[in-house]
């Protein structure tokens, strides 16, 4: 069943600028070949030839080695929360980019490992197994390595699907820092054995740079920053007010919040400061614009943390890092916005309803009418800056009619003409995108961010 919200007259009140469309999606890609590129280059300008199989197998196994060691740095990098990249890139792309980089760089290590105790071995003629012997015994710093490569593999594990869903969110996050350890621990080696760092003073001083500069950033952005802004914003719990069933906002107030930054579409991790949420961080958005005073995100209970936010007390701590995301008016290309929320993606969606130039209108999918959270707001909003609002309830969201081509059409005329905000379940997600390709909609045009991390 669709019911709409509409007004006729002229959007007032919000002027309507071309954003600038952000290069760091095409750049930072680039920069970071041009890194494999250099390190390719610091493996030919220090091998003069190579002659028969053991060397051609050691000289693979180099290769690896060094664009493992490489990778591991610009994975912690694209996680290090910079604000520069989570604002232009968006956080959900580079979380795409990690895993992606994540298999990568393990099968590197993988193949690293197997390659040089072959190469070895053949140089040595002795058998595999008591040149794995030798080399983790006797190397330098070897032994450490051997410790990170098991941890790494470690970390490959339980980043797989099958793995991930066997376990909470929060569990996977704390198992995942054993990549620091992994890291540390194989760096050492790293310059001990590699035959491109010994005697090489520049190529070691390149990497330690490479290395003391990411470790700066996600120590400064990961557990600094977030300790810093939580002693001078003193977010606390104002009320918590229920939206639909099983979806809640909660209010904060706090001290200069102004300063935190926050635009509409993005996103902070709260960590609530109670017995049972105190140790995890989890990403939810705001559902209002921020204001200097206080804060709102509206959470839908899906799993133990954001159930446990329907019973915080008023007066309850908060740490908040961040603001996090690209999902903003910034991503804006053309005049006209069609934003297409599932269930409780809503919420930034509302946050972008009421601030965002241009012609505006809202498709807000739920599976039954009491699910529409917010709508007396979104409501208000579309009346004050005539806009138009469609809601769709009823079937599943896999299968409604009102996400095909055919059915966005007829809800939005000119729909290829429109930018598209897609905030919803990952299955939704992947459904009204197609449709909307169909439909005739650019894919640089459908701007769509999620918190599968």
């Amino acid at each position: 069943m669709t019911s709409t919200f509409t007004a006729t007259d002229a959007s007032r009140g919000i002027r309507h600028r071309r954003p600038r469309r952000s290069v760091a999606p095409v750049l930072v890609p680039a920069v970071i070949w041009a890194g494999v590129a250099g390190v390719l280059a610091l493996w030919w300008s220090d091998t003069s030839s190579v002659v028969g199989p053991a060397e051609w197998i050691t000289g693979a196994g180099r290769i690896t080695g060094l664009l493992a060691g490489y990778g591991c740095a610009i994975l912690l990098l694209l996680m290090a929360r910079l604000p520069l990249l989570a604002h232009t890139v968006g956080t959900d792309r580079l979380a795409r980019w990690h895993a992606w980089g994540g298999r990568c760089t393990i099968s590197l290590v993988l193949a690293h490992t197997l390659l040089i105790i072959w190469g070895y071995s053949l140089t040595s003629h002795t058998n595999v197994v008591g040149q794995t012997s030798t080399l983790v015994l006797h190397y330098p710093d070897m032994l450490k390595g051997t410790i990170g490569f098991l941890l790494f593999l470690a970390t490959g594990v339980l980043s797989a699907r099958a793995a991930r869903r066997r376990m909470s969110y929060e569990t996977w996050h704390y198992l995942h820092f054993a990549t620091y350890l992994a890291v540390f621990l194989a760096f050492g080696h790293q310059l001990s054995d590699g035959a491109d760092f010994v005697g090489n003073r520049p190529a070691q001083i390149a990497w330690y740079t490479l290395y003391v500069g990411v470790a700066a950033l996600v120590a400064w952005y990961r557990f600094v920053l977030p300790v810093r802004r939580g002693m001078r914003h003193r977010l606390r719990v104002a009320a918590v007010h229920p939206e639909a069933p099983g979806v809640v906002s909660v209010h904060l107030t706090g001290e200069h919040l102004d300063e935190l930054g926050g635009v509409p579409g993005q996103f902070l991790r709260w960590r609530f400061l109670t017995r049972e949420l105190w140790w995890t961080a989890n990403p939810y958005s705001l559902s209002a614009p921020a204001h200097p005073r206080h804060l709102r995100i509206t959470v839908k209970s899906a799993g133990g943390h954001s159930a446990a936010l329907a019973r915080l007390r008023p007066g309850t701590r908060v740490w908040a890092e961040g603001p996090y995301g690209g999902f903003t008016a910034r991503r804006r290309t053309v005049p006209k916005v069609l934003l297409l929320a599932g269930g409780v993606g809503i919420t930034p969606l509302r946050a972008l309803f009421e601030t965002l130039p241009g012609q505006v209108t809202l498709v807000y999918r739920a599976r039954h009418a009491e699910d529409l959270a917010l709508r007396g707001e979104l409501d208000a909003i579309a009346a004050r800056r005539q806009a138009t609002v469609h809601y769709v309830t009823g079937g599943t969201a896999g299968y409604s009619s009102s996400l095909t081509a055919r059915g966005l059409s007829d809800l939005v005329p000119d729909l290829a003409a429109h930018d598209v905000y897609l905030c919803g379940p990952p299955g939704m997600a992947r459904t009204a995108t197609e449709a909307l390709r169909r439909a005739g909609v650019p894919a640089r045009r459908i701007h769509h961010e999620s918190f599968e991390f």
